[in-house]
C-alpha cells in the first residue's frame, strides 16, 4: 500500500506540472497513463466498471468524475485531478484541485478551504474515532466559510479493492458505522460547493455536477491509522 500510493502521488505531481491555459483533459489523460505504465502500475479507473480513461479530470461546477476529453482549460478554470493506481495487487488514491491562472476570490476561497477541511479530517483519525465524526469535522469548516458538502459520494476503504468498506460520509449527522483501529486503510475526500450541496448526473452515468452550476472543489488522501494516530499513505 505505501508504495502504490507513493506512486498515485509522483503520478498526480507530474500531472500538475503539465498544467496550463489550453491544454486539454485528454492530454492531461495521456501524461497520467503514461506516468502510470512507467512505474509499471496500472490507472485503477480505465475500465473500472466501464469508466473509459485512465484518470477523472473535473473542471469547475464538476464535482466528480469527469471524464477527460476535448475540453480546453481556460484562464480562471479550477481543476480536480483524480489519480489512482494498481501496483504489485493494491490501490493508492490521491486527488487535488489545482487553479489554472487567474482565479477569482471565491474560487481560490473554495479551494482553500477544502484543502483546510481535510486537513482538518485527518487531524482527528486516529484509534478509537467514529468514522461518523469525520463529517462533523468537514462540515462545520465548510458552512463556516460559507460553503456547503456533498452528500451524494464518500470516503471508503481501499485495498487490494479499489473501494471497500468502510463508507465514510463527509457531511454531519451521518450515520456511518465503525471505529477506526490500527490497521486500517481509507480515503478521505471531501467535495465543496460554492452553492448549493445538491448534485446532477450526466447521461454518461460518470459525471457528476452541481446542481446550480457553481463551482465544487474536492482534496483526498490515502490514509493508514496507527498506533498513536495516522499516516497519511499518499503525502
Amino acid at each position: 500500500m505505501r508504495v502504490s500510493c507513493k506512486l498515485a502521488r509522483e503520478v498526480l505531481d507530474v500531472a500538475a506540472k503539465a498544467l496550463r491555459v489550453g491544454i486539454t483533459t485528454d492530454e492531461i489523460d495521456q501524461i497520467v497513463h503514461q506516468a502510470t505504465i512507467e512505474r509499471n502500475a496500472y490507472p485503477s479507473p480505465l475500465n473500472y466498471k466501464g469508466y473509459p480513461k485512465s484518470v477523472c479530470t473535473s473542471v469547475n461546477e464538476v464535482v466528480c468524475h469527469g471524464i477527460p476529453d476535448q475540453t480546453v482549460l481556460q484562464d480562471g478554470d479550477i481543476i480536480n485531478i483524480d489519480v489512482s493506481v494498481y501496483f504489485n495487487g493494491y490501490h493508492g488514491d490521491v486527488n487535488e484541485t489545482y487553479l489554472i491562472g487567474n482565479v477569482d476570490e471565491t474560487g481560490r476561497r473554495l479551494v482553500q478551504t477544502t484543502r483546510e477541511c481535510l486537513e482538518k479530517a485527518i487531524h482527528m483519525v486516529k484509534p478509537g474515532a467514529l468514522y461518523r465524526d469525520i463529517g462533523n469535522v468537514i462540515s462545520k469548516h465548510a458552512h463556516a466559510n460559507g460553503f456547503s458538502v456533498i452528500r451524494s459520494y464518500c470516503g471508503h476503504g481501499i485495498g487490494q479493492l479499489f473501494h471497500s468498506p468502510p463508507n465514510i460520509p463527509h457531511y454531519a449527522k451521518n450515520k456511518a458505522v465503525g471505529v477506526m483501529k490500527p490497521g486500517h486503510i481509507f480515503t478521505i475526500e471531501p467535495m465543496i460547493n460554492e452553492g448549493n450541496y445538491r448534485d446532477e448526473l450526466w447521461p454518461d452515468d460518470w459525471t457528476a455536477v452541481t446542481c446550480d452550476g457553481k463551482r465544487s472543489a474536492q482534496f483526498e488522501h490515502t490514509l493508514l491509522v496507527t498506533e498513536t494516530g495516522c499516516d497519511v499513505l499518499t503525502a
